[in-house]
């Protein structure tokens, strides 16, 4: 289960996230988390836990020309789909806990849907902060509550019922962060001034149940979890249990919101 609740996935399972996940549930952030920041021309960026990097394309993107983008992930499978997208950017092996940037080095930091995995959430906040300089923006994204998330709430029940809580837990993992009271104490913790939490909407959106599931299993640590024959069992019990969640067209969606918090280095 480490891999699991670290949101740690295999190199395999790398390629499937980029290629699926990350329309389903991330691209739509990238560009929110973005203007959070207020990135423009010239700056110089970090996204941490890249992952593949839709984040950092899309602030290497606002930056150029003239500016500078640092990806860092400690999972070399996500490292290595990054580059593919873009060569030019400086993608690092590292620890959001230790990183391996001097003091005020970036305009600007930032992070989506990393901060629930992280060993020391205190220490990474505080490494964030560490490496912006004065006057630069941080920009974290959290994804909210599973009670205000309905279908991975209803995917979670299910799964729990199926295969036991440590089974479930996995894809409890990232919504441990939707307390937007802890989370705004964890940063001010951390030496963060003036933090600000703002939720912000968002949508969850699959070509069907069935690529629901094959997502969840396939392409997250569930894969380390559930065998082939129960992931069979998986599928069929949400085609029954799950319809709630699909559209006249076959497709799956449902709300999947947000926390986006930002700070201001005096």
């Amino acid at each position: 289960m480490d891999m699991a609740s670290k949101g740690q996935v295999t190199h395999s399972a790398a390629d499937i996230y980029d290629q699926f996940f990350v329309p389903a549930l991330f691209a739509e952030w990238a560009g929110r988390v973005a203007d959070a920041a207020g990135l423009c021309a010239g700056q110089a960026v970090l996204d941490v836990a890249c992952g593949t990097g839709v984040l950092t394309r899309e602030a290497a993107g606002r930056v150029r020309p003239g500016g500078t983008v640092s990806g860092l992930d400690c999972n070399d499978g996500m490292l290595a789909v990054a580059r593919r997208h873009d060569a030019a950017v400086d993608w690092r092996t590292g620890q959001a806990e230790d990183l391996p940037f001097a003091d005020g080095a970036f305009d600007a930091v930032v992070s989506q849907f990393g901060l629930m995995f992280f060993e020391d959430r205190n220490a990474a906040i505080a490494e964030m902060w560490r490496v912006l300089r004065p006057g630069g923006h941080l920009a974290v994204a959290v994804w909210a509550g599973l009670d205000q998330t309905p279908g991975y709430l209803a995917m979670t029940d299910l799964i729990q019922r199926m295969f036991g809580a440590d089974v479930a837990d996995a894809l409890r993992a990232p919504y441990c962060l939707g307390d937007t009271a802890r989370l705004r104490g964890m940063f001010e913790a951390a030496g963060v001034a003036d933090v600000r939490v703002d939720t912000t909407p968002g949508t969850a959106s699959f070509p069907s149940i069935d690529e629901w599931v094959r997502l969840d299993v396939k392409g997250w640590t569930l894969g380390e979890l559930i065998d082939d024959g129960q992931y069979r069992d998986l599928q069929d019990a949400a085609r029954r249990e799950l319809g709630e969640f699909v559209q006249g067209d076959g497709t799956v969606r449902f709300s999947h919101p947000a926390h986006i918090v930002t700070a201001t280095r005096a």
